[in-house]
């Protein structure tokens, strides 16, 4: 179920996303009995589900990831690079897998669709979840300098996470290119994105004079006043990766 992407994809693309899901995330997965997680839709190349394993493998070693694309050339393309503890297989939405994956990730996989489509395919992928599993869906650049991600449970969608190469960034406002599509086109007046990244631009306008200590203490002190007014939800040692999380009931569209 679904339709083809792009394919657009390149390694190391999506480090922020994984370092983020193995910190957030590890626990469940050491717990599991059969820590399964799924890169669906890894594209062209299977960079990204190598990388997902050996990154998820550092905080449960047990853990097994399946890619999934609903390109069969690409399928076949992306076998030789089987091992143990990761298989690649053809399907989209459906996820053709035994059992319940205790993590999904969807990494620019919705950006071709209708802002009108995301609540049926959350829904339906949020459905095959675990009863304590996680589905992390969202947007980043081709060399993973900025994402923007929001986090699921089998309940809905729970958090938001901005992610970004400090170095990179001129101001906040700039992820607002990479907002996933339930967001990207709420970036307007009168929704609570737009107004988060008002508030987080005029933090780090106010934040200047960190900013000879380095663009991380800039980030962190602008980080740590937005939360006087947003409901943030992770810490400073997040916050020193170039992240901050906030919840979605903050920034889900105004409808």
């Amino acid at each position: 179920m679904g339709t083809v992407t792009r394919g657009t994809t390149n390694p190391n693309r999506l480090r922020r996303m994984d370092r983020w899901i193995a910190v957030t995330h590890g626990a469940a997965l050491r717990r599991a009995a059969d820590p399964l997680a799924v890169d669906l839709g890894y594209g062209a190349a299977p960079w990204t589900a190598v990388e997902l394993l050996g990154r998820l493998r550092t905080a449960a070693p047990r853990t097994r990831v399946v890619g999934i694309e609903i390109e069969p050339d690409r399928v076949a393309a992306a076998k030789p690079y089987e091992r143990d503890g990761l298989v690649f297989r053809h399907g989209g939405f459906e996820i053709p897998v035994a059992g319940r994956p205790l993590l999904v990730r969807a990494a620019n996989v919705l950006r071709q669709y209708d802002e009108s489509e995301v609540a049926a395919v959350w829904a339906r992928l949020c459905a095959r979840l675990a009863p304590d599993g996680l589905l992390v869906e969202g947007t980043c650049d081709e060399i993973g300098r900025r994402h923007v991600w929001v986090a699921l449970g089998p309940e809905g969608p729970r958090t938001v996470t901005f992610a970004t190469r400090l170095g990179s960034l001129e101001r906040p406002s700039d992820l607002a290119e990479r907002l996933p599509k339930a967001l990207i086109h709420r970036n307007v007046p009168g929704e609570p994105v737009h107004a988060f990244l008002r508030d987080f631009d005029r933090a780090w306008a106010a934040a200047a004079p960190y900013a000879s200590y380095g663009a991380r203490q800039r980030w962190i002190r602008a980080v740590r006043d937005l939360a006087g007014d947003w409901p943030v939800t992770d810490s400073a040692r997040r916050w020193r990766q170039g992240e901050v999380t906030v919840t979605w009931k903050a920034l889900a569209p105004s409808d």
